[in-house]
């Protein structure tokens, strides 16, 4: 269907919008594998299991290397499935850091003057709606990371005083700094490239650490996840088997050392107790920062693996590594890996090339482009059971409550389990209705069939509470919103209706997104 008054001559469909049409009417799963991975998932309401319900300091950011998450994983520039069973993301270490560098740092709200703050430099540079090309910046100190400078600087602010940021440290001067560019590419649904670009923007040569990583979420533990999947060592490849997610094979440019351990928590480092495993999930950090070679696996199985790489980084220079995680992985897997790059690159310029404004300058469309990219990459597969919840906390209202009432009690019937744009994956890292609302506006920019599904997901028996209360946010679903949502549905300034029941006759706007685009 063409929006009335144009011919099909004066109209053309772009590559990625005919992935997005595919996606939506034959299922073909180009949006399986994405962003989903939060930045933050310590410190959460869902990992909180306290007395007193301070969900930040319960589960800090210093226990987050050891002990494996009940609900959900983070990672640094991370991708996973869309129900997040297999996870990949980055891990670095310059040589100097106490710890291995894995996720984002930053402070609760205790130890900040401003509440919640992320003390780290990221940077989302670019994603299609598919994900079938995403990039992404992270700046790395090639100094020793100063965490305790900013906590404690920042403890002793008042209100009526800025944040002490990572820039204020001197971290940053005389230019010692890697930008670590992380670049995705797929070559199909299951078939993931992945480009990690080390420049080196300091005045001498450096070495980094760079480290891969391909894990399980933990499923397992809470004894109602089924079979226990594997990860192991084949030929300088890692293979992957989930029961349910089936096979895949995360393939090694240039014969990395491989690492395994599991994704269980170290009992041993944070309540001193056994550990039921001698390998656990900290394990990469013991054995790169404190050269513990007995930390690892030498069998090279486990839920948790990494592929090692030392870079030698010169001056002004960079270096490259290549990866590819795949269902069906080919005998060369990089014969044609820049090739595949550069040709979904060039869908992804071909594609907002489609849909910027015209009148906009060149930095503007920059700009605009990345801030679309912004809104993809703040995706996040988001998983909450208020059921078996509250059952863990002893609270629940119906089927036995010892502790008395917990927080979110009345939301009991509760079951999430899908890809949610988030406010921040960081300091937001869980959905609020009232921010989605505003989000969708501009995702239908770029997908409109997401943005119609996420009103939809509020609207469902599994969020929605039962006397039609739309659900707030993780912190009390109770909380009361302005009602945004219905404002959102009518797109406003574009005067079509976002339709949240299906109906013959699609809106103008829909039609356009859907495919029919005009030439430049």
């Amino acid at each position: 269907m063409k929006p009335s008054g144009q011919t099909p001559l004066d109209y053309v469909q772009v590559e990625e919008q005919k992935r997005l049409n595919i996606a939506r009417e034959q299922g073909v799963p180009w949006k399986k594998w994405g962003p989903y991975l939060s930045e933050r998932q310590w410190g959460t309401v869902r990992e909180d299991y306290s007395e007193d319900g301070n969900a930040w300091d319960y589960f800090s950011h210093d226990q987050s290397r050891s002990r494996a998450y009940r609900w959900g994983e983070d990672g640094l520039a991370g991708l996973s499935d869309d129900q997040q069973q297999l996870c990949f993301a980055l891990a670095l270490w310059n040589g100097r850091d106490p710890i291995l560098k894995e996720r984002l740092f930053g402070l609760t709200n205790s130890e900040s003057n401003h509440g919640e703050d992320v003390k780290e430099y990221y940077f989302y540079i670019d994603s299609t709606p598919t994900h079938s090309y995403m990039k992404y910046l992270y700046k790395y100190p090639q100094g020793e990371y100063p965490y305790n400078d900013l906590v404690q600087t920042n403890r002793h602010r008042s209100r009526e005083e800025f944040e002490y940021e990572l820039l204020d440290t001197g971290i940053f001067d005389e230019d010692k700094y890697f930008d670590v560019f992380v670049e995705y590419a797929k070559a199909d649904p299951e078939d993931v490239l992945v480009k990690i670009s080390v420049h080196n923007r300091g005045p001498q040569s450096a070495k980094l650490h760079v480290l891969p990583t391909l894990w399980f979420r933990n499923t397992w533990s809470d004894g109602e996840g089924g079979p226990k999947p594997s990860l192991w060592a084949n030929k300088g490849a890692i293979v992957a088997t989930h029961p349910k997610l089936g096979e895949y094979v995360l393939q090694c440019d240039y014969a990395p050392e491989l690492l395994f351990t599991e994704n269980e928590t170290n009992v041993k480092r944070l309540w001193a107790h056994d550990n039921p495993t001698p390998y656990v999930k900290d394990a990469f950090h013991e054995y790169v920062v404190h050269g513990n070679a007995n930390a690892v696996n030498p069998a090279k199985t486990g839920t948790k693996a990494a592929a090692h790489y030392v870079l030698d980084v010169p001056a002004g220079g960079s270096k490259v590594v290549r990866l590819r995680l795949s269902g069906k992985p080919a005998p060369d897997a990089f014969a044609n890996f820049d090739q595949i790059f550069a040709q979904r690159l060039a869908d992804a310029n071909e594609f907002y090339d489609r849909i910027t404004p015209k009148n906009l300058s060149e930095d503007e469309k920059r700009v605009h482009r990345q801030a679309l990219a912004g809104m993809l990459w703040s995706k996040q597969y988001y998983y909450f059971d208020l059921d078996k919840w509250l059952l863990e906390h002893d609270s629940h209202p119906i089927l036995g409550s010892k502790k008395g009432r917990s927080r979110n009690a009345e939301w009991f019937h509760m079951l999430n389990s899908d890809v949610i744009s988030m406010p921040d994956k960081w300091e937001y890292p869980w959905y609020a209705a009232w921010d989605l609302g505003f989000h969708t506006i501009a995702l239908s920019l770029v997908d409109f069939d997401f943005a119609k599904d996420q009103l939809l997901l509020m609207l469902r028996g599994l969020y929605a509470h039962p006397n039609g209360q739309i659900p707030a946010y993780e912190w009390n679903f109770s909380d009361v919103n302005p009602p945004v949502h219905a404002w959102a549905t009518f797109l406003p300034g574009t005067g079509a209706e976002l339709q949240l029941v299906d109906q013959p006759q699609r809106p103008r706007r829909e039609e356009c997104i859907r495919g029919w685009v005009p030439r430049a």
